[in-house]
């Protein structure tokens, strides 16, 4: 057997460029399920999937209000676990908790400040100021804004623009 033959029947030792699709879902554990349905749903107007929608390994839980499921327009799906005696190790939002920094949304950018301002008539506890993104110190051209608030459990969500 030659080593060329060999080596054509080893299991690739890495996945190949684009295996990975794409973000299926992303799943949080929530203190209080009504708060950050509020959030996910109201307030950033994610789609809660009903009935049919409900993956059927979840609808159980679903039915007992230990999980929600949002749909984010680009398909991949929010997961919200009801965990109410899981906190943080600090009230203070600004403490990094965990592993995850943050979760971060795409928006039109014409519908960037109505979402500044519906952020702030709900009183979510905005982190800093309005970040304006640019290609470089040389550049004048915006690439792009962004901002970042709070969920109801302290984790940070940042909601983008690109362009102007």
């Amino acid at each position: 057997m030659s080593p060329r033959s060999v080596a054509a029947e080893s299991p690739p030792t890495t996945l190949p460029s684009g295996a990975l699709r794409g973000l299926h879902h992303i799943a949080l554990n929530v203190a209080n399920m009504a708060a950050s349905r509020h959030f996910y749903g109201t307030i950033l107007g994610l789609h809660e999937l009903t009935g049919s929608e409900i993956p059927s390994s979840l609808s159980e839980l679903v039915a007992r209000g230990q999980v929600a499921n949002f749909r984010i327009p680009d398909g991949t799906v929010l997961d919200l676990f009801a965990e109410p005696d899981l906190s943080p190790p600090s009230p203070d939002p600004t403490v990094q908790f965990t592993r995850a920094n943050h979760l971060a949304f795409d928006i039109a950018p014409d519908l960037f400040d109505l979402v500044v301002q519906i952020l702030d008539d709900h009183q979510v506890k905005i982190d800093g100021e309005v970040v304006t993104r640019s290609r470089s110190v040389g550049f004048a051209k915006s690439t792009g804004r962004g901002i970042y608030c709070y969920d109801p459990d302290g984790l940070i969500v940042e909601i983008r623009c690109d362009g102007d």
